[in-house]
Formats: C-alpha cells, structure tokens, sequence
C-alpha cells in the first residue's frame, strides 16, 4: 500500500489521471497515509469501493485513467455470482471483469492481492495466467528494506528485482543493493562468504552466512533462510562423499544476510566455502567473491554473466574472486582482479582447511579422543590424507 501510494502520487504530480480505490480502507485512512509520506498534495483520486459494476462506471467517465490501483483483488465482488466476496469464484469473476475494462480503456490496472503463509498468491492460480506481470513485495518487518520481484512479466525479463528501503517518509529506491546487503559485513569471523549473484539483469553481491557446530543430537539439524534448503542438502552431501568433510555429527545453519531470496545455483560455491570456514575455524579472505554451481561430482561448473558479476565485485571494491575454471573466458578482458579459478571443490576446501585454526572446545578435547575428534572434524590432515 505504501509503496502503490506513492505511485499514484508521482504520476498524478506528472499530469497524469491516477485512481486508488481502496476496499479494505476507508478514504480518510488512504489519506492520513498520504500525509504520513508528504504526498497529501498529490491529485490523486480516492475511492472506497468494492462493487466491480460501480467501479468500471464511474471509471468510464471523462479520461481514461493512467493508473488504477485496486486494493484488493480478494475485497471486489460482481453481481453476476452469487458467492460471497474473496472465494474463488468472485475473485476469478472480478479479475475478468476488470481485465476487460483495461483492454478496452487502454488503462494500466494493478490488482493487490493476497498470499499464503508460504509465499504463493492467495485465490485461483487463473488469475496469473490472465495478467501481463505478477510481481511480488517481500520482506520482513524486522529488516529495514523491502524487495519487489518480478514472478512472471510479459513485457521484460523474469526475476528482475527492485530493492527499496523503509523510511520515515516511505520507500526509497535503493540504487546500488550491493552496498546495502554488505554494509554491515563483519570482516573478521569465520563462516562468511561474498557471493557475486546475478538478479534478473542486475549483479547484487550478498554475504552468506554458515555455522556448523558439533551436536549430541540423533538428527543433527539443518536450517536455512534464503536459499533452497534441497541445494544445501546436496552441498552437504558432496562435501562428505568428495571432500572428507564429515557433518552427520553436526548442526549446519546457513543465512543470506540481509533477507534476501538467492534462487540460482551459482551460489553453491560461496555456501560450501562458508560452511567449511565455520567448520575448520578459518576466516576467508575479506576481499574475495565466490560464484559457481557445484555438479554432484564435485566438480565447479561455470555460470552465466561472469563479466557482470565481477564488475560489480571491482566496483566495490573487492579484488579476488573465486571462479569456476571454464569461466576464466568469459570474464570480459581486465576487471582488474585477481581471479583464482576452481576446477574442483576438493582443491578450495583443502585451501581453506589448511587455513584452520583450532577452536576452544578443540583444544579442550583430551589427548586420547583427539584423533577421533580430529577425524570427526574434518581437519587439515584428513584432508591432505585424502589428497594424496
């Protein structure tokens, strides 16, 4: 809502004829928000209207509308069904109705809708078909930004994203999300890596988070937050069957700082670098990106847009990265940094093992446990043991 009534505002500040009806909102409520964001001088045209028939006639009359904001969807009802409002039926029934008036009025209508505790789109999953875009606003209240990414558009590429963040006077665009995910990067600790991702057309560097910590439980756990949990499963399962890296004694935690949602497969290798830093006690360098797919194998293959990817990392700053050894080509002339390519991720968690530093329980482990330990762990000399 805070976001659609800024639309409105600019372009009715533009000339532009702009409606939001409202249908959970009376008008003083849309309006005491317009003035919460500065915007209460904007001509913006009110409504509070749920009947489909009432809003396409009161549309039709004098200039077609620049934009029409419906909220929401679920709220409207038509007369021609007889079900109340927000069950399949109307909502399937309103959509049409107002889709109509669009095509034939030329206006831009953008319907507000629901979504269910897992992220999909409350309603009849027709509605997505019937619309040009569906795009989605994400994030969560404890964070200080909010993404808008787009599921499904017929006008531009899929999985583009804006990213905003909430301030006392609205949403701001922010132009450069690199610079806010890493913003609060801590540079010392263990269990962090830089990925070089790519969303949509825009290349957005995140950190990722592991920790892996010893437990007494049967079922060791496994959580994550922002990325595919079944590719952590089988990140994990590469480690421990090409790489020695034993976890079925451990609890693994991985987080995408920041709350964004990584959904390509180039970021395997950025996660397994984190999760064996956290496991061996060893801090990755602070000036290092990683991008690459892990197959089952173990191998590192090579990803799209590698000359975006460490574009973006040289920008800001960063002057290694960790590369598939196919994507050496493709990196697009001098970037101006180091690229150290992977053509296995055996080679990286060796490197990163030898790097390990003991930790406190570590050391705390009596002599006669300590070469089980050891193995359990995953050390530096399991791993050059499996090497040679």
């Amino acid at each position: 809502s805070t976001l659609l009534t800024q639309a409105t505002s600019l372009l009715a500040r533009a000339g532009h004829r702009a409606v939001y009806i409202s249908g959970e909102e009376a008008v003083a409520q849309v309006r005491l928000r317009a003035e919460r964001l500065g915007l209460a001088d904007a001509p913006v045209q009110l409504a509070a209207e749920t009947s489909v028939e009432d809003i396409v006639s009161t549309l039709s009359e004098g200039a077609v509308p620049r934009l029409i904001v419906i909220d929401s969807i679920q709220t409207m009802w038509t007369d021609t069904v007889e079900s109340a409002p927000g069950t399949v039926t109307q909502v399937r029934a309103s959509a049409q109705a107002l889709i109509r008036f669009a095509k034939k009025s030329g206006a831009a209508i953008i319907l507000v809708g629901h979504v269910t505790k897992d992220g999909q789109i409350a309603g009849p999953r027709v509605v997505e078909h019937m619309v040009d875009a569906v795009l989605s606003f994400e994030g969560e209240g404890s964070q200080q930004f909010r993404i808008l990414r787009a599921v499904k558009n017929r006008f531009g590429p899929t999985d583009e994203i804006g990213v905003f963040e909430m301030t006392g006077l609205g949403l701001r665009e922010v132009s450069n999300p690199s610079e806010l995910f890493l913003s609060e990067r801590d540079l010392g600790s263990p269990g962090t890596a830089v990925f070089a991702g790519i969303e949509g057309t825009r290349p957005v560097l995140v950190e990722l988070q592991a920790l892996v910590a010893p437990t007494s439980l049967p079922t060791p756990r496994r959580a994550v937050v922002g990325w595919d949990p079944s590719r952590l499963s089988m990140v994990l399962a590469v480690l421990e069957a090409h790489c020695g890296v034993k976890l079925s004694g451990h609890d693994v935690y991985l987080n995408v700082a920041g709350g964004l949602r990584i959904q390509e497969p180039a970021a395997d290798l950025a996660a397994a670098a984190a999760l064996v830093s956290s496991l061996v006690n060893a801090r990755l360098p602070t000036d290092a990106v990683y991008f690459g797919e892990i197959s089952l194998s173990g191998a590192v293959r090579p990803v799209a847009q590698t000359a975006a990817r460490l574009k973006e990392a040289a920008k800001l700053g960063f002057g290694r990265a960790l590369l598939p050894e196919s994507a050496r080509g493709d990196s697009g002339g001098d970037s101006g940094m180091i690229l150290n390519t992977v053509g296995g991720l055996t080679s990286l968690v060796a490197e990163i093992a030898a790097r390990g530093t003991p930790r406190a329980d570590r050391e705390r482990t009596p002599p006669q446990n300590r070469d089980s330990q050891l193995e359990k762990n995953a050390t530096p000399v399991r791993f050059r043991r499996q090497e040679g």
